[in-house]
């Protein structure tokens, strides 16, 4: 036991010396000051012909230091009597917590208390950098979803801005990726509305210190960024931005983004070569929604909630080929495995010469797009997880050339082939939609 701890414990079985060496020490181990700053010289190093005292009375309230004195008629020793006073010092717990949920963990690497993930054309698990780092740097997270109502309805030119079929996928694929997050522990807030008013009043509900988003390319969802921005900055909040949607990570380019070639053939030729980055692993267990605020988790809206007559609108749509078509991660994956499977075990057609021709097998070209095409769109599967599924699932003969110049006579190159198309449209894309140049070239194909 330690020596301090039993001479306060046991004050019978002290010695005089033992008050000398330990009497200054013991009213206010729990200060910082120095003793001789408080008290007079004579009492930090009392005279030598001083009687010590058996028992000090311990002040509980510092104005009492100042007028602390030695009782010349010893106290009885009572132990329970010392430790009750100890225990009542303000000065011994002068941080007092309150009580951590037991989800929360420990703030010692300095953790945000409170991070929102707003879900856009992510609307995955796997592969979502946004997700995975708000869940890595927050002790809790609100993954949020929001139908814009401006995505709905018609067009100044008459038309529907989202077709009811696309609208079925999308909620179909916003109520899979609830279910995934709550089998991690977590929850999806969904809300119709504006993000840039909703995310920002989710922020002062929740008190969240962050908003962790990816980026899109569309002029309007340029223009929405920069709205929350401003709307998050008026607020003191961060919002950090992701770049998931293609196969190269566009900080890999070879180039500015404003430098990039306005030709499919001058693109393809700086980009030979790029290694693709890896996949994220699907975190197995997330971090648990914020205690502040209580917010509702919401409701999925039906068309008729996003202002569509499903039975009118669908009846004059032509049925779909091989329909239903399911949106969500889910069904994603199993389509992929699926068609790698079939890519696997159907071999290159020949050619008259006796080479191989990948690009007339079935399960390429208007084949391969119409099988992965709508998830690919939603993010419900992301560009970087086909590529390493059908990776791995090639074989020795069949390897995915990282080079994706498509002329190696190799089936899987096709898949290179069609993401190298959609790599480039969406980087010229993103380049027009953040240009503020009045005057821009035209975009020309080159193959």
């Amino acid at each position: 036991m330690d020596p301090k701890q039993q001479d306060s414990e046991n004050p019978d079985a002290q010695t005089p010396s033992d008050h000398q060496s330990h009497l200054p020490i013991l009213p206010f181990t729990s200060i910082t000051l120095s003793l001789p700053k408080l008290l007079p010289t004579h009492f930090v190093s009392p005279p030598k012909n001083l009687k010590i005292p058996a028992t000090v009375k311990i002040p509980t309230q510092i104005s009492s230091l100042f007028n602390l004195s030695l009782s010349s008629t010893p106290l009885p020793p009572t132990k329970s009597i010392l430790k009750s006073t100890v225990s009542a010092n303000p000065l011994q717990n002068p941080l007092a917590l309150n009580p951590r949920r037991p989800s929360d963990p420990s703030n010692a690497a300095g953790l945000r208390r409170a991070s929102i993930v707003w879900f856009r054309n992510d609307l995955r698990v796997h592969d979502n950098e946004s997700l995975t780092s708000a869940n890595n740097e927050s002790i809790s997270v609100l993954p949020v979803y929001c139908f814009d109502p401006r995505d709905f309805g018609k067009s100044s030119s008459g038309f529907d801005k989202t077709g009811p079929h696309r609208a079925s996928f999308l909620i179909e694929s916003v109520s899979d990726l609830r279910k995934n997050l709550q089998a991690r522990g977590s929850d999806l807030i969904v809300r119709i509305g504006k993000p840039e008013t909703t995310i920002a009043e989710l922020v002062k509900e929740i008190g969240a210190e962050a908003v962790y988003a990816h980026r899109e390319v569309s002029n309007d969802d340029v223009k929405g960024e920069s709205k929350i921005e401003t709307a998050l900055k008026d607020e003191g909040v961060e919002i950090k931005y992701f770049w998931g949607s293609t196969l190269y990570h566009i900080e890999d380019l070879p180039f500015k983004l404003e430098e990039m070639p306005t030709n499919y053939g001058g693109f393809r030729d700086k980009v030979k070569g790029i290694k693709v980055r890896k996949t994220i692993e699907a975190v197995d267990q997330l971090k648990g929604l914020p205690s502040g605020g209580d917010v509702e988790a919401g409701e999925i809206p039906s068309l008729v909630d996003l202002g569509m007559n499903p039975t009118a609108t669908m009846s004059q749509v032509k049925p779909v080929v091989n329909a239903p078509v399911v949106g969500g991660e889910t069904e994603a994956m199993k389509r992929l495995k699926q068609f790698a499977a079939e890519c696997e075990a159907q071999p290159p057609k020949e050619t008259k010469d006796g080479s191989n021709d990948s690009s007339s097998s079935s399960i390429y070209g208007a084949n391969f797009s119409c099988k992965i095409s709508p998830w690919l769109a939603m993010g419900c599967v992301s560009p970087r997880s086909m590529f390493d599924e059908l990776k791995k699932s090639a074989s020795s003969s069949r390897r995915v050339s990282s080079g994706s110049n498509g002329k190696d006579g190799d089936g899987m190159n096709w898949l290179m082939y069609e993401l190298l198309w959609r790599d480039f449209f969406r980087f010229i894309t993103r380049k027009y939609s953040s240009s503020k140049q009045q005057k821009i070239a035209p975009v020309t194909v080159t193959v």
